[in-house]
């Protein structure tokens, strides 16, 4: 797909190219809608699954050599035990629903890094990271489960692909995702970066939106329980998440996944459906 600069032509009226811009981006929305895999909502999509998973490993791969993996083996079997626990519980939820294929050429992985950042994060294909930052926060198996449930609902519900699919629209003028990397390499992957929430590789940090973060807080909720977490402990998490804002900079985490005390609200209607899929 060209930019939709290219559409512009001088022997045109202002008003009618303007026009032909504002059509041909609706044609392209009409044309990119896809559905949310859980919760059944339309989203603009695109960048077809297949490339952003080959961008995921590559961005992923590139994030591990340049940053240096915990030391500390008890927590880093913590976040492997906990991560393998979300993985079988998300395969079983797909695989009731008829939709496994959305989850075919995942290759999880579930990574500890050594910063202090208060941050995690999950790419398409079930690529995460935890900061150790973060683990004083989570304090136990269940609390690092509520924020690995929540970063996997971003990646199951192709968040990702979404905010992604709106930078190369406002930003590249609809640009496919191959044609940005070719021609402008550089930013397109600080795009990328940024619609993941990776806060420290980039100069600015990108919010998700109220309707991702409600539903990748709901969906997060479903898979903690169906692992065999009470999802009672993510009230806890949340409220020394907003604490640790108060008086100074909120952590990373923060910046990308807003808290507040509506947001625990939320939550807390959530709870009570996330609990039918509760197992101890």
């Amino acid at each position: 797909m060209q930019p939709l600069a290219v559409m512009r032509r001088k022997s045109l009226p202002a008003a009618i190219q303007n026009r032909l811009i504002a059509l041909l981006v609706t044609a392209m929305f009409l044309g990119s809608c896809a559905t949310v895999p859980v919760t059944g909502r339309s989203q603009l999509n695109l960048v077809p699954s297949s490339t952003m998973l080959s961008l995921s490993n590559e961005q992923y791969n590139a994030f591990l050599r340049k940053n240096k993996l915990s030391s500390n083996k008890t927590e880093t079997a913590r976040v492997k035990r906990v991560g393998r626990r979300l993985k079988v519980s998300v395969e079983q939820y797909f695989r009731q629903r008829g939709l496994s294929s959305e989850l075919r050429n995942y290759s999880w992985e579930f990574n500890l890094i050594d910063n202090k950042s208060a941050n995690a994060w999950c790419m398409p294909g079930g690529k995460i990271v935890v900061y150790t930052g973060i683990l004083p926060y989570t304090k136990t198996d269940a609390g690092l489960a509520v924020v690995m449930a929540h970063e996997i609902a971003h990646a199951v519900a192709k968040h990702g692909n979404e905010r992604m699919s709106q930078m190369l629209l406002t930003q590249m003028g609809g640009m496919a995702l191959s044609s940005a990397l070719n021609s402008y390499p550089r930013k397109t992957r600080q795009l990328w970066l940024t619609a993941f929430g990776i806060g420290s590789q980039v100069a600015f940090i990108l919010p998700y939106s109220r309707l991702q973060e409600y539903e990748a807080d709901k969906i997060g909720l479903i898979f903690m329980a169906m692992a065999g977490y009470n999802p009672n402990e993510a009230i806890g998490f949340w409220q020394r998440m907003s604490k640790s804002s108060k008086g100074g900079k909120p952590p990373e985490f923060l910046s990308t996944h807003p808290s507040d005390a509506s947001r625990i609200r939320q939550i807390r209607n959530a709870i009570p459906d996330a609990m039918k899929y509760y197992k101890k």
